[in-house]
């Protein structure tokens, strides 16, 4: 990506003025030795990154680990998915670090590095707690957090880690429903650190809450009903196109300010504990139709995060607009998902099969990183 900036304002660094952290939802190598992401920290106001196997997928069939992927090949008995894990570590290690600056400046609140869980684990309580305490003590760094899907088993899991002082970022968030439930956890995770003495200044959180998808997929449902609605429906589903997940964001960003505020949240935040922010994920437009940085631009907020995709970073750099624009319109969002309903289409239907879809799309993208890395280790062995 290019990490050239304007000379006069930088959209992506006075993020910074409205609360909001933009993170980049991108990880590779080459990114370390060319000095990037250092560019990145200083000059666009980069505080934190996120990963995941599709990331890593991409990465490392480049020419970047080929030297690593060879050496680590020679070691006797060593797995695919344990190869993986070492370079992976080895990344994460690398850009933690390198973000540590941030992390102190900011007093623990950004800087962070994403790692997760394997996909595969989705399902799996028990599976979950003993892999994100594996990767919490292998990467040993205090701005990683750990990547744990909000599925059905695992608003436990998030409440048992965060007990523990493990840092989390809860991902696969799409219904406003869940992420009440996640932020529940994560609270009543701080409250039983406290009631065990414990330190909480030190425990992080984000709650990812995935946005383009949404869209995508409501879009279609609206396409197909106009196919046959007409005279006032035919309007009330146009005026639908592209609003919904935007809707649904800011309803979700309602509630975390009810829940963070209040005699509750007051006792925690006196022994030093920090909200879990809201993480805006999947925030790259994927209808050509949109502009670019619509889900940046309008989801703009105190106390929130964007983890931004490489091309809508530089896009946003070049040409993003800012205002204060989560908590605009809040009444017009209600509006919008009531008119959903009234056209007969179920955001909690379409949010239940976003996050079944989300679980097997990122199992894939694992399967086949895990592929292309034995298909280089058998290459290394010939």
């Amino acid at each position: 990506m290019d990490a050239t900036t304007k000379t006069q304002t930088n959209p992506l660094k006075e993020l910074a003025a409205y609360g909001q952290s933009p993170w980049l939802d991108y990880i590779r190598r080459d990114m370390f030795t060319t000095g990037e992401l250092k560019r990145l920290i200083d000059e666009d106001g980069l505080k934190g990154m996120t990963s995941n196997p599709a990331i890593f997928e991409k990465a490392i069939g480049s020419e970047h680990y080929k030297n690593s992927i060879a050496q680590l090949a020679l070691e006797k008995d060593l797995s695919a998915v344990s190869l993986y894990e070492k370079l992976a570590i080895e990344d994460i290690q690398t850009a933690a670090d390198a973000l540590r600056p941030v992390y102190d400046r900011t007093n623990k609140r950004d800087g962070y590095v994403s790692l997760e869980v394997s996909p595969a684990l989705a399902d799996d309580a028990a599976g979950t707690l003993e892999e994100a305490r594996r990767l919490w003590t292998a990467v040993d760094r205090p701005n990683l957090m750990v990547k744990v899907p909000a599925t059905a088993v695992g608003f436990n899991t998030i409440k048992q880690l965060i007990s523990e002082g493990i840092n989390i970022n809860v991902t696969l968030l799409f219904s406003q429903d869940a992420y009440a439930q996640v932020a529940e956890a994560y609270i009543a995770g701080l409250e039983k650190r406290a009631a065990e003495n414990k330190e909480l200044s030190g425990v992080a959180s984000v709650a990812s809450f995935f946005v383009s998808r949404i869209d995508s997929l409501v879009d279609a449902q609206i396409e197909e009903k106009l196919k046959t609605a007409n005279g006032e429906e035919k309007s009330l589903l146009e005026s639908l196109r592209g609003k919904v997940a935007i809707a649904n964001a800011k309803m979700a960003y309602q509630i975390y300010e009810e829940l963070f505020s209040g005699e509750r949240w007051n006792k925690l935040s006196a022994k030093g504990a920090q909200t879990q922010r809201v993480l805006w994920a999947s925030t790259g437009t994927k209808n050509p139709e949109y502009s670019d940085v619509l889900y940046v631009e309008e989801l703009i907020g105190k106390d929130t995060v964007n983890t931004i995709p490489p091309q809508t970073w530089d896009a946003f750099r070049d040409r993003g607009k800012l205002r204060n624009s989560l908590t605009e319109n809040v009444e017009e969002a209600k509006e919008t998902l009531s008119n959903l309903e009234k056209v007969g289409i179920s955001l909690q239907a379409a949010t239940d099969k976003l996050l079944i879809d989300a679980v097997r799309l990122f199992v894939e993208p694992f399967d086949k990183m895990i592929a292309a890395v034995e298909k280089a280790i058998g290459e290394n062995k010939k």
